[in-house]
């Protein structure tokens, strides 16, 4: 489409199809009806096997597969614009149930405290809620531009586009998606080298360092850093910095041009004019911390848990509540963001150690505890679904039709949002009574219950200056801090190598090819991530639905 309208959504002429809308009703109930089956595959993926799918890109697949009904009912979902508000739907059901409310209702669950249960609910939903808020005021401001790489929404894009226009392109998604799960099943990680063919290539090389040691050190050096939080306390160090810098991007403090710095942003080089402003990026700051000390307000009074402390600790943590999850989203969504990779669990168990420390009541610790885990995946998840949305819609060609887009993709992430809190809600207990939850539920309950110990903060404090200052020599395109504590905090033994290997093949395509090779480069790695993501995808659910409850 032309840009022929005004960039403003009322007054410029422009009115989307129904087709279009989230809620026309054939988009509505197949958005309605596939959402309930993701937030099933999430809560099942997340209390069997402990993780859930890339549902940006399980999502695609699901929306595409409607078109594919040989029904003339179906037509209407071949549609591209269509098919991504469907699979944003299904995306954010499927992440809300299962990296969401299933785990915190898990925490409540396995604190033994039943009385928590009600008000984590609430508490979850409204997190989830706020998360997915801040994201549409934050998105394709200075602070996460779209012209970042997004890595699974590019993938999903890709694979949508190719779809729609068939030939060589859909020829070579399904070759490089074949690859992609031969890969994946030999155990190697193709949803890696994909996201290392679309990301920014020094963000990704510290990742994938990080992976390295995280790996072998060992075996090489006879330690265990996670045992020693060594990667927390660089994630500790390098968040605080990379604050600093977010912070300095929004009041307009950095004096750098954008053509001094990196151009590698996993999306077309031309420059084109942001939705949003860094002015709206810092209202959208203070409003979401004003919404997430309401809610933990909402929460100190359902849980009673007011009553357990002295007024100025009360203070303190309605304040950490509100300040730690703005943090911890921002923390999150800058590792997404560059890397397609985003350390929430990580996040959230650094916070509940310096919670800890701060002496709060067990009960206290609990409850903010479920309350935070909702910050941050659903975040992330929602940045690459809009990041998605912007390629499909034409990359702001027409700014009408991207705000408005972006708009429609913000009322279907609702929907399944609303699906996913409302299928937990009454399947929770079907689960928890048969022992099912996320695992990583019960290692939060475990660190509370073992206590803060005085090694564990030493290394945090000395760690963290290290990341402070890997964050700042790396700077704000480059993340190179986060992604190093990233790549540090998961275990994949061929990853780190599997990324490096790939980001050097890129470099040398780019040097070889220039801009040319972009095309190809990014649906490859759609390939590789779709393929991987399916094959992971299917293993599971066949793991985790045959598995004995």
């Amino acid at each position: 489409m032309k840009n022929s309208h005004s960039n403003s959504d009322s007054g410029s002429g422009f009115v989307l199809p129904d087709n279009h809308k989230a809620f026309a009703p054939s988009t509505l109930a197949a958005s309605l009806l596939i959402s309930v089956l993701g937030a099933i595959i999430g809560m099942q993926l997340i209390t069997t096997v402990g993780i859930t799918a890339n549902t940006s890109i399980i999502g695609v697949v699901f929306a595409v597969g409607l078109g594919f009904v040989p029904l003339k009912a179906f037509k209407r979902f071949r549609d591209i614009h269509t098919q991504n508000l469907i699979q944003t739907a299904i995306s954010a059901a499927t992440f809300s149930a299962g990296n969401v409310m299933m785990l915190a209702v898990g925490v409540a669950w396995l604190s033994g405290n039943p009385a928590l249960l009600v008000p984590m609910l609430i508490g979850a939903a409204f997190g989830v809620t706020v998360d997915v808020i801040m994201m549409y005021w934050m998105f394709d401001t200075p602070a996460f531009s779209v012209r970042n790489a997004w890595p699974s929404g590019v993938a999903s894009a890709e694979a949508l586009i190719s779809v729609k226009e068939g030939g060589k392109r859909v020829l070579m998604l399904i070759g490089a998606g074949v690859v992609g799960a031969i890969g994946q099943a030999v155990r190697l990680p193709m949803d890696i080298a994909g996201v290392c063919l679309i990301g920014n290539k020094v963000a990704l090389s510290m990742f994938g360092i990080g992976l390295i040691t995280r790996a072998y050190a060992p075996r090489i050096l006879g330690i265990d850093i996670n045992a020693l939080f060594i990667p927390h306390g660089l994630m500790i160090g390098a968040g605080l910095v990379a604050i600093i810098q977010l912070v300095a991007i929004l009041l307009n403090v950095s004096k750098k041009k954008r053509g001094n710095e990196s151009t590698e942003t996993g999306a077309e080089p031309e420059a084109t004019v942001p939705t949003r402003t860094a002015l709206d990026a810092r209202k959208s700051l203070i409003r979401g911390m004003t919404l997430f000390i309401a809610g933990a307000v909402l929460l100190a009074l359902l849980s009673g848990i007011y009553t357990q402390m002295s007024m100025p600790m009360l203070i303190l943590w309605i304040i950490l509540a509100g300040v730690m999850s703005v943090v911890a989203e921002l923390i999150v969504g800058t590792a997404a963001m560059h890397a397609g990779w985003f350390p929430a669990f990580a996040v959230t168990l650094i916070f509940l150690l310096l919670r800890m420390f701060m002496g709060f009541p067990t009960e206290a610790l609990v409850v903010l505890l479920g309350y935070q885990v909702c910050v941050g995946p659903a975040f992330a998840d929602m940045g690459y679904d809009f990041k998605a949305g912007w390629i499909v819609r034409g990359k702001n060609e027409n700014k009408a039709f991207e705000r408005l887009g972006r708009r429609e993709q913000f009322k279907a992430d609702f929907i399944g949002i609303f699906v996913g809190i409302t299928v937990v809600f009454l399947g929770y207990k079907a689960y928890f009574l048969q022992g099912l939850f996320p695992p990583v539920a019960r290692v939060f309950i475990a660190t509370i219950e073992a206590g803060a110990r005085p090694e564990i903060v030493r290394n945090l404090v000395i760690w963290a200056f290290v990341g402070a200052a890997v964050q700042a020599i790396g700077g704000t395109k480059r993340q190179m801090g986060i992604m190093l504590a990233t790549g540090l905090l998961i275990f994949n033994q061929f990853g780190g190598f599997v990324a490096l290997f790939v980001i050097a093949i890129r470099i040398i395509l780019e040097k070889k090819f220039g801009d040319k090779i972009n095309n190809t480069i990014y649906t490859v790695a759609a390939g590789f991530i779709v393929g991987s993501s399916m094959y992971g995808f299917i293993t599971n659910s066949i793991a985790a639905f045959g598995r004995k409850r």
